[in-house]
């Protein structure tokens, strides 16, 4: 047996790290029988999980004494996916979502834990307000939570002391409050560039990322002005009044400041190959990343024009050989995460501006199509399960500082998805956890191949493949551990 483990463990140098104990002792929960998505690559084993932690992995006919076993054949288990960028509003807007109904949507889609943006009512600029809103959240999250908050007070005291309360990340906007939510969005639009600059530079001396909504304020002025004489309820006019051009020029000033900053700076939603051009001409200059999202990748102008402002996003969904040069750069590297960007509103707020893109409010339900999305990607050949797994949990883990996250490893949280990558997934409104599902008309009737069939949070079942198990406040909140 000894020669045996030491073989394996020359082999797969970081799999079949089993303690000894976990071989003769009675474990909590042993997973046999599927493909195990582990650093190394995806290979058969046996996951073993103690007190809500992985233990290890047994090679295949190897068993351990389990209390539970859960039968995985036929399934890929992959770690619990990381949502960096998601707008659950809670508490402010109780009519849009809760924090029940909302992270129950994330345990639904595979998503353990949801990275909360500081954008409510007020917005979450201070270490008060984030200490409430933690709190809030933890009355009821189902899944895990970290919390975004905005950085209102540009100074070293006020940076250290948000970072000491935990706080995962800082998100700043380079664009205007919009009209009528000033209050959302105090401390968060920093439009000036020297702002922006020390923005990056304070960050950087407390260690925590940046993350920027980055479009440029003048263009987005002028575009807009000239959109008005456009048809209000065409989909190109949104397109054309925040026009790629505006999202790579903000992009190319946060970069060429951060050269000098070299704050960790990550630029959200990635719409475009314009932008994509710019991130690479930028390789290597300062430490930075960047994201897309599902309606990016499996969307184009067409079906938002179909979907009517249902499918209205800021930025814009583009057009076709976006679609292409974003799936290109996930496999290249360009980007490493693909995240929901969840903002769902009412129906009634949608509906009141049926027919005019310009004064829609912007956001669309992505929880629940996330890992479905990837999945496609890797039935279509785009990307291997292993990448698909990177874009969505391991990279977010280590780009935010949360070691105990992102993969089947010793010692990581027990957060676990299963999927089968035979099944598929049809998005239908009416069977969607999250509060804003009759907004999902971007996404409705649409069919991934795979699907998620299990999600697991510290070792126990939350997702069952058709209903949450009670898990009603269960869900912790998690702050980055900084060196």
């Amino acid at each position: 047996m000894a020669y045996r483990k030491h073989l394996l463990n020359w082999v797969y140098p970081d799999v079949y790290l089993v303690s000894h104990w976990a071989m003769d002792m009675r474990v909590d929960l042993a997973i046999f029988g599927g493909m195990l998505c582990l650093p190394s690559g995806v290979r058969p084993g046996t996951l073993i999980i103690g007190d809500g932690q992985i233990n290890g992995v047994l090679p295949p006919g190897e068993q351990a004494t389990a209390c539970e076993t859960l039968d995985a054949s036929g399934l890929h288990v992959l770690p619990g996916a990381i949502d960096i960028h998601c707008h659950i509003r809670s508490p402010a807007y109780p009519q849009r979502g809760s924090v029940d109904s909302e992270t129950s949507a994330a345990l639904a889609g595979g998503i353990s834990t949801v990275f909360e943006m500081p954008i409510t009512n007020p917005c979450c600029n201070s270490v008060e307000r984030v200490q409430i809103r933690r709190d809030h959240f933890a009355e009821t999250a189902r899944s895990d939570f970290a919390l975004y908050a905005a950085p209102a007070i540009l100074t070293q005291k006020n940076f250290e002391a948000l970072a000491e309360v935990g706080v995962i990340a800082f998100k700043i906007f380079t664009t205007s409050a919009p009209k009528g939510r000033s209050a959302e969005f105090e401390g968060l639009s920093w439009t000036n560039a020297v702002d922006q600059a020390q923005v990056l530079r304070l960050a950087a001396k407390v260690g925590l990322p940046v993350v920027v909504h980055a479009e440029n304020q003048d263009i987005l002025t002028r575009a807009e002005v000239s959109a008005r004489a456009l048809d209000p309820s065409n989909a190109a006019t949104h397109n054309a009044a925040r026009p790629p051009l505006a999202e790579a020029l903000a992009v190319a000033q946060l970069l060429t400041l951060n050269i000098e900053a070299q704050a960790k700076l990550h630029i959200a939603h990635v719409t475009s190959e314009l932008v994509l051009d710019i991130l690479r001409r930028f390789s290597g200059t300062s430490d930075f990343s960047a994201e897309t999202c599902p309606h990016y990748l499996m969307h184009d102008e067409e079906d938002v024009a179909k979907a009517g402002v249902w499918g209205k996003i800021n930025p814009p969904i583009r057009y076709a050989r976006d679609k292409v040069a974003l799936w290109q750069a996930l496999a290249d590297g360009t980007l490493d995460h693909v995240t929901t960007d969840h903002a769902a509103f009412t129906l009634k707020e949608k509906a009141a501006a049926e027919g005019d893109f310009l004064s829609a409010p912007p956001g669309h339900p992505g929880l629940e199509v996330l890992l479905p999305s990837l999945l496609d990607g890797v039935a279509a050949g785009q990307i291997n399960l292993s990448r698909a797994v990177d874009l969505v949990s391991t990279k977010a883990a280590q780009r935010f500082s949360l070691p105990q996250k992102g993969g089947l490893v010793s010692g990581a949280n027990a957060d676990i998805t299963f999927v089968d990558l035979a099944a598929e997934t049809v998005i239908e409104q009416n069977s969607l956890n999250t509060a804003a599902r009759a907004n999902a008309r971007l996404s409705h009737g649409k069919r991934y191949r795979g699907r998620v069939v299990r999600t697991l949070l510290a070792g126990k079942t939350v997702w069952d493949g058709s209903a949450v198990v009670e898990t009603h406040g269960k869900g912790c909140f998690v702050r980055p551990k900084l060196s």
